[in-house]
């Protein structure tokens, strides 16, 4: 059975050493940068299992966060020149990736969305929880939201840290942020406003599921239903039981198979885990092949 994971990541050599060069503090303060299955292709491939190909998005080391506006974009787009040429170096390895646009440079932002509809090697953008201090909610993005949605282009959300909280840890801080991230974007109206966005959401949706009876009996019922028009990932590091309770809630055609490779289980990630708990649900075998490749090649408009 083919298999297809979505959520896998790269810190591509040429762009880092120009994120080094503008702050050479980013492996201090994000540790999780320094393996080596990020940037070095050949490590990559001599921990790849063989069979499972990926879709890669850049790790949240975004220009925006540390850069002027007219950087940001630049910086943007030679990452994503660079992503593109990786994907052709190693197709048997990765089937598509997932572009970066500077949320300090909207303007710019819209027209690398446009570049990134028509390079056949990207699939869609990938967006964070906060961005400048702010929500990906907030009012000042919502143009992105706008253009995702007219360009029928899927957003993939990726979790970062609230510098505002003191006690950030990767176990429990970025789950919260997901769950969040996603109210905030349900009571933003985003998926009323715009009915055929597409939005993927990390490590299975996060508290979501397991809170389910919590959104469903506070929130106004418009509002809790929108919850389950999210996609998830199974990117949870294993877990039989929360993947069950995962497609329980979003159902067996928004659920899709991811591993956040290389990161979770050194060296390379924890792609044997995570397929380990996708073939131990109790479920007919046309489920797993959806969740493995069927869900996602229809999501980004590749089925054959």
């Amino acid at each position: 059975m083919e298999k297809i994971d979505v959520f896998a990541h790269v810190l591509l050599p040429n762009y880092y050493s120009k994120m080094l060069n503008i702050n050479s503090e980013i492996p201090k303060k994000f540790p999780f940068v320094n393996n080596k299955c990020l940037q070095d292709m050949n490590e990559r491939r001599n921990n790849w299992n063989g069979e499972t190909k990926q879709i890669i998005s850049y790790a949240n080391v975004n220009p925006e966060d540390y850069c002027n506006s007219e950087e940001s974009a630049k910086l943007c787009r030679e990452a994503n020149e660079e992503l593109v040429d990786c994907i052709k170096n190693n197709q048997d390895m990765f089937g598509y990736g997932v572009g970066m646009i500077p949320l300090n440079n909207i303007e710019e932002a819209l027209k690398i969305m446009n570049e990134i509809k028509e390079n056949e090697y990207l699939v869609g953008i990938q967006l964070f929880t906060r961005h400048l201090g702010k929500s990906v909610a907030d009012n000042e993005f919502r143009s992105i939201f706008e253009k995702a949605s007219e360009l029928d282009m899927p957003i993939w959300i990726h979790p970062v840290f609230d510098e505002r909280k003191p006690d950030n840890n990767i176990v429990f801080s970025w789950e919260y942020e997901l769950s969040q991230a996603m109210m905030q974007i349900v009571q933003a109206n985003i998926f009323k406003d715009f009915p055929n966005i597409k939005i993927i959401i990390h490590h299975a949706g996060a508290m979501i599921p397991f809170f389910a009876g919590r959104v469903d009996n506070i929130l106004p019922k418009e509002q809790a239903e929108d919850f389950k028009k999210f996609y998830v990932d199974t990117a949870i590091l294993g877990n039989t039981k929360a993947l069950e309770l995962a497609l329980s809630y979003f159902g067996e055609n928004k659920v899709l198979y991811g591993t956040d490779a290389p990161l979770g289980i050194m060296p390379a990630g924890a792609t044997k885990e995570i397929e380990d708990a996708i073939n131990e649900l109790q479920v007919d075998e046309d489920v797993i092949e959806k969740i493995y490749n069927k869900n996602i090649m229809s999501l980004i408009n590749k089925e054959e």
